[in-house]
């Protein structure tokens, strides 16, 4: 098949590089424009752009769709079908409907249960135990489209969003390989999703890693692992950040107040919360990298009894 593939971070350039592996054509490839980032607030082309550029790939970088030149830029490539992963674009109907086969999509979750921009960190929050990987014709509501094909994904104890993220890059990239033999047969008998077991992932707000000791510790612990890498779970001490990036529970109680460090030695600093304790074992403050807590506490003071948040 002649294939557009429409993409912009890790986790797309995932299924780019496998694609590149088969006898398909990919005849473009579709990102976001390139962003300011680093310190140097330089220009940066994303992920699927450099690997696109790496392949000798013609590469379009449109704002949106609403222009005419936009449209008739991606009919001009005559594709059989667009496959789009986490590219940062709602697709107007008519992109949609422009490859002879349409639009399908690879949705980091088990839809339709967490539709939108953040389904590896809301299932981590939500303590779910299990995700996966949904192939998706795309329609013009946000992931709402029949299910071509998906693949399951356990949850382990100690993912973060990174470790997870990655295996499920990896799952939709080896999903999409299976579905794309079979694609016009699977089309015809595509399952459509339940809208009344829906949920929103929605995008995730600086503002929500900032931790409040008063929750349980469970809880706390999901959102230390849900916020790693970004925006990272957050609290204060001694009037400065603390960022906290791993962080696990202990079967104990304390009548400490929430907040309160109860224990500190090289495994981890004990922290008293709403319900429980919780163990951090991986901290950043100010001006420094991530470290462990052994190496953190032999360059600070942070003593039982001192209060965060």
């Amino acid at each position: 098949m002649r294939i557009i593939f429409a993409g912009t971070p890790d986790f797309a350039a995932e299924t780019l590089k496998a694609l590149l592996t088969t006898d398909h054509e990919i005849c473009a490839v579709y990102s976001q424009p390139d962003r300011p980032a680093g310190r140097g607030r330089k220009l940066t082309a994303s992920p699927v752009k450099q690997l696109a550029v790496e392949h000798q790939i013609p590469v379009e970088q449109p704002l949106n769709f609403k222009e005419d030149e936009a449209k008739q830029v991606l009919a001009d490539y005559q594709a059989d079908l667009m496959i789009v992963v986490a590219y940062g674009l709602l697709l107007p109907q008519l992109v949609l409907d422009t490859p002879k086969l349409g639009c399908i999509n690879i949705h980091g979750s088990l839809l339709p249960r967490w539709r939108g921009a953040a389904p590896i960190q809301r299932a981590i929050l939500a303590g779910d135990k299990q995700t996966g990987v949904c192939i998706m014709q795309m329609e013009a509501g946000l992931d709402t489209g029949p299910v071509l094909k998906q693949a399951t994904c356990d949850i382990q104890l100690d993912d973060t969003t990174q470790t997870l993220h990655d295996r499920l890059a990896i799952l939709g990239a080896t999903t999409l390989l299976e579905t794309l033999p079979d694609i016009e047969h699977l089309q015809q008998h595509a399952q459509a999703q339940d809208n009344s077991n829906s949920c929103y992932a929605k995008k995730l707000q600086k503002q929500e890693a900032l931790i409040d000791w008063t929750m349980p510790a469970t809880d706390i612990a999901r959102q230390v692992q849900a916020f790693n890498p970004w925006p990272v779970a957050q609290t204060t001490w001694q009037d400065s950040v603390f960022r906290i990036w791993l962080a696990t529970t202990i079967d104990d109680s304390s009548s400490a107040l929430a907040g309160q460090v109860v224990a500190v030695n090289r495994d981890g600093i004990d922290i008293a919360t709403g319900q429980g304790i919780l163990r951090v074992s991986q901290v950043q403050v100010p001006g420094k990298r991530a470290m462990a807590v052994a190496d953190f506490i032999n360059a600070n003071t942070l003593s039982v009894g001192d209060q965060l948040g």
